[in-house]
C-alpha cells in the first residue's frame, strides 16, 4: 500500500510496536512526539490515517485535537487508542470525529481498524 500513517503514542514501546505492525501495510509510518509535531506531520505529509493515543495528554486536549483534525481534514481517518477502558471516553472520541477506538496494545486490532478506516474513507471520497 502506498499510503502513510502518523502515530502519536505516549508509551515509546507501544509506539514502536504499532509502527512495526503498521509498516507492513503502509509505505511509511511517522512517529510524532508531540501534539504540535502530529499536526505538522498531518499537514505536511497528508497521511492516510492517524493513530492517536487518547492518554497522551489531558482528555480535553485529546478531544480538541480529534475535533480539529476531523474538521480540518474531514476525510482523514483517526483511530484512537487507549490503555484504560472507559466507555464514556470512547463515546466522546467517536462523537469528536474518531473513526474507531482500539486498545493500544492490540496491534492487530489497530491495524485492522486503520486499514478498514482508510478503505471506507476512500469509498466516501469516490
Amino acid at each position: 500500500m502506498g499510503f502513510s500513517a502518523v502515530v502519536l503514542e505516549s508509551d515509546p514501546k507501544l509506539a514502536q510496536s504499532l509502527a512495526g505492525g503498521l509498516s507492513s501495510h503502509f509505505k511509511s509510518v511517522h512517529l510524532a512526539r508531540s501534539r504540535d509535531e502530529l499536526r505538522e506531520r498531518v499537514a505536511g505529509s497528508r497521511p492516510a490515517v492517524v493513530i492517536l493515543d487518547m492518554e497522551y495528554s489531558r482528555l480535553t486536549d485529546v478531544l480538541t485535537d480529534v475535533r480539529n483534525l476531523h474538521h480540518d481534514f474531514p476525510s482523514l481517518p483517526i483511530v484512537c487508542t487507549y490503555r484504560i477502558p472507559d466507555d464514556e471516553l470512547w463515546i466522546a472520541a467517536l462523537e469528536a470525529g474518531a473513526s474507531d477506538v482500539c486498545p493500544a496494545d492490540d496491534v492487530q486490532n489497530v491495524l485492522s481498524s486503520a486499514l478498514r478506516s482508510v478503505a471506507l474513507a476512500k469509498c466516501a471520497v469516490a
